[in-house]
């Protein structure tokens, strides 16, 4: 059994003072005064050195060095985490299965970063996890871009949609367009409706996603009958009514 502990650095690489120092003031403020997080690496030490994980072109991205004495950040602080009941033996197996499955190339800012990679082998080492402040701002992140992937897919989905609606309103009403101007006054369309009725219907429709409004109907039906009293024709009312009854 041995303890494990967790250190902790500011992310101060980035190659100028006043990036790394603003980052430092950035930490203080999020992590020191609201307890919220920060911008941080993190590394497991267990056996003597501490393990992380970084990007690299080729090869693993699991790499070792003197506890709290990477010099690539600013040391912070450290956390122990509790015991493992693993060998050392055991302790190198799992980090020669990381190493394999942690390439460098697959390092992610927001999805697999060092404070991932510590996530997974204090879980396989049997012990607490990172606290959440540690990697939060990464996690936000992460929501963020999961939330836009997801509200762009459903406005993809909803234009397709709305395409797929109009090409068949058009081929619909193109038709119906069609069969009037061939035989506008024959029984067959008479119940379709004129022209103008049916624009001031698809207008509706277009803009409302309502049904035909009562005004409309009415207007249609008065057309209706001065056509048909042209005609010498009587308007079944009466019928149209017991058959709906």
């Amino acid at each position: 059994m041995t303890e494990v502990v967790l250190h902790i650095y500011d992310v101060t690489n980035s190659g100028s003072d006043k990036t790394n120092n603003t980052i430092v003031q950035v930490n203080k403020f999020f992590k020191d005064g609201i307890g919220l997080g920060g911008i941080f690496h993190s590394a497991v030490q267990v056996y003597g050195d501490e393990w992380s994980f970084g990007f690299c072109e080729q090869g693993t991205g699991v790499f070792s060095c003197p506890a709290g004495k990477n010099p690539m950040y600013t040391y912070r602080e450290c956390i122990v985490l509790g015991n493992t009941n693993h060998s050392i033996f055991k302790v190198n197996q799992i980090l020669r299965e990381l190493s394999r499955e942690w390439p460098g190339h697959s390092y992610d800012l927001l999805s697999k970063n060092c404070n991932h990679f510590c996530d997974e082998f204090c879980e396989r080492l049997g012990v607490e996890k990172l606290p959440g402040w540690v990697n939060r701002f990464a996690h936000a992140g992460d929501a963020a871009v999961e939330i836009a992937e997801t509200t762009a897919f459903r406005l993809r989905q909803a234009k397709t949609e709305i395409v797929t609606a109009s090409k068949v309103a058009y081929r619909f009403f193109a038709g119906v367009a069609s069969n009037n101007s061939v035989a506008p006054n024959s029984p067959s369309n008479s119940g379709r409706g004129t022209p103008r009725f049916q624009a001031n219907w698809f207008k509706n429709f277009i803009t409302t996603g309502a049904k035909p409004s009562s005004s409309d109907l009415e207007s249609h039906s008065e057309e209706m009958l001065g056509q048909q009293q042209q005609h010498g024709t009587e308007t079944p009312l009466r019928q149209n009514s017991r058959q709906d009854s």
